[in-house]
């Protein structure tokens, strides 16, 4: 039992590590317009629609979306690059149109952080089948480590986003789509995955080369 034990306590001891180092994000929905296929930007403004709190995970999001765009050559810019944190602040929609067509733009991909929560969880320290003894040491030994190993909390981090694309020409929404992720390493990773989920599915689609 006191092989068992040890190996059991490793096991332990090495899950919040591993139940951190895990990530992933998925495509949960998605929509294009029928009549839309192969779409030509002459240039794409990409604006994340986030808190100040998210500041870092939109300055990702931004920069590597652009760059997917740019490596397709699709001429592209981040808003928060070009105009600050709070793009059209104080402007209406006229004049808002009227800022991004004057500059050349003639698409626009929004990012919203559609939700973020953070759960907690206890996990008990010893949880598992153990086999019946009549012995009484035996059993007293497995029951106390049981009961008394200390537990440990994880706490897992979910993120919910949204990407819409939009002919600003046509001012038409032509390509929707939301992903869910849990426990990203950092907004850069979180970045990196949610604009590849959406590259593929708009290549797909065939909204995009």
């Amino acid at each position: 039992m006191k092989r068992i034990g040890k190996f059991g306590l490793m096991v332990v001891s090495l899950l919040p590590i591993l139940l951190v180092a895990c990530s992933s994000t998925k495509l949960i929905s998605s929509w294009k317009a029928d009549d839309v296929s192969d779409q030509k930007f002459d240039k794409v403004l990409v604006i994340g629609l986030m808190g100040n709190k998210d500041r870092n995970l939109r300055e990702n999001v931004e920069k590597i979306i652009v760059q997917q765009l740019q490596a397709k050559g699709i001429n592209s810019g981040s808003a928060f690059a070009e105009y600050g944190p709070k793009t059209f602040e104080g402007l209406d929609e006229s004049s808002a149109l009227k800022k991004l067509k004057n500059k050349g733009y003639d698409g626009a991909i929004t990012i919203a952080l559609l939700d973020k929560s953070k759960e907690k969880r206890y996990n008990p320290g010893m949880v598992g089948v153990y086999p019946r003894t009549y012995r009484f040491w035996g059993h007293y030994r497995t029951l106390y480590t049981r009961i008394y190993e200390p537990g440990y909390y994880t706490v897992t981090n979910k993120f919910m986003l949204e990407a819409n694309v939009y002919d600003l020409n046509a001012d038409k929404l032509i390509y929707s789509a939301q992903t869910r992720s849990v426990d990203p390493a950092s907004p850069q990773s979180l970045a990196s995955e949610f604009s590849e989920k959406i590259f593929e599915d708009m290549s797909l689609k065939g909204v995009i080369k």
